[in-house]
This record gives C-alpha cells, structure tokens and sequence, in this order.
C-alpha cells in the first residue's frame, strides 16, 4: 500500500474530515482514501473503454455538418 502526505489542509478541513471518518466508521486516513477513489473511479483502460462504447451503442449516431476547407492564412515562406 502506499502512503501520501497532505500538507497545508486547514483546521477547519481536517476537523470535518475527522467527523466524517467517525460517522462512516473509519480513521482519518481510511476516509481520505475513499474520498479519494471515489473522486479518481475505478475505471481504467478497456474498462472505461466497453463502458463508455455501451453508453452510445444505443444511439443511432448524429450526422454532422462538415466546415467547408479553405485557406484562410497565407502559406508559410521558408526563407
């Protein structure tokens, strides 16, 4: 397991981290971690991939309309 530190968190913050570790029934340090990986989620790589693919395979799609392509700016001279 690994460890951080978290310098500069305020009073006022670590007291109400403090509460809220005592109402959910863990220590300062275990509430942090579930803050912390509730805030990260636990999807990664092929996971959020097939989750977020089956968001969408519902869909149909959505047509787009294509920006006409022009030269708007001056080709570059190489001098």
């Amino acid at each position: 397991m690994a460890s951080i530190t978290i310098q500069n968190l305020g009073d006022a913050v670590k007291e109400r981290l403090r509460v809220r570790a005592a109402r959910h029934g863990y220590s300062m340090e275990g509430e942090a971690g579930v803050i912390l990986r509730n805030a990260i989620g636990s999807l990664t790589g092929s996971q959020l991939w097939k989750r977020s693919r089956a968001l969408v395979s519902t869909s149909q799609g959505i047509e787009l309309d294509l920006l006409a392509r022009n030269s708007d700016r001056p080709v570059p001279r190489l001098e």
